[in-house]
């Protein structure tokens, strides 16, 4: 991925983080947009595309824990929270609500920076064969979603229907933690009542035919988030 076609929206309604966000981000040859609210950013997301976003979630016009869910039913751009709040209930009911990584105020500039290439990184993963092909690479598992293959250290693993599709969407975005409203929405468009074992029963079936290629983990259970891919 060229860095000079990596566009990040910063949301911040604080002039001169914001500026010194941006300015910390085209240093490093990416392009920085600035939304100053979340209604301005609500709607620049709606025009175009971007790869990452940085937001505070104290913004005038939407705050950030309704901006995050609204993304999320858009989008898997990555998402870093830059907050005063500091509890671990904070960061949980962040990461529960769709973001992908929390940084505390006031923030290092190279942490953030590490932060950022970090997701980018991730990226990099999903897109590295070839995107055209809709061609997924975690480390020796590669999915072909166009052939509706998925091989594991050059061995095929044979799928059923929904558990090609839930490792798919946890392929989508590694190291983000997917709860099981967020996987059953996703692949059953329905509604989660929280007593359903369907889904543990795929992601254990899942594990089952890649533990019989490799001792290697690959889907790691997040006790009382979700699952994700390492």
């Amino acid at each position: 991925m060229d860095d000079s076609n990596i566009k990040v929206l910063v949301i911040e309604d604080d002039a001169d983080i914001n500026r010194l966000l941006c300015r910390m981000l085209t240093g490093e040859g990416l392009t920085a947009v600035s939304a100053f609210s979340g209604s301005e950013a609500s709607l620049r997301l709606s025009l175009e595309a971007y790869q990452l976003v940085l937001m505070d979630l104290m913004l005038p016009g939407m705050p950030g824990e309704t901006l995050i869910p609204q993304i999320r039913e858009q989008s898997t751009v990555p998402i870093i929270v830059i907050s005063a709040k500091s509890t671990l209930e904070d960061k949980v009911g962040l990461l529960r609500l769709g973001a992908d990584d929390y940084i505390t105020k006031p923030f290092d500039q190279e942490e953030v920076m590490a932060r950022v290439e970090a997701q980018l990184r991730r990226l990099q993963y999903v897109h590295a064969v070839n995107p055209g092909e809709e061609i997924i690479r975690i480390r020796e598992l590669i999915m072909d979603k166009q052939r509706r293959e998925v091989t594991l250290n050059s061995e095929l693993l044979t799928l059923t229907k929904y558990e090609f599709e839930i490792l798919a969407l946890l392929l989508s975005k590694p190291d983000k933690i997917f709860s099981k409203s967020e996987i059953y929405r996703n692949i059953w468009q329905g509604t989660y009542l929280g007593d359903d074992n369907t889904i543990n029963v795929h992601i254990s079936n899942l594990r089952a035919k890649i533990a019989a290629v490799t001792e290697e983990e690959y889907i790691r259970t997040v006790w009382g988030i979700g699952f994700k891919i390492v």
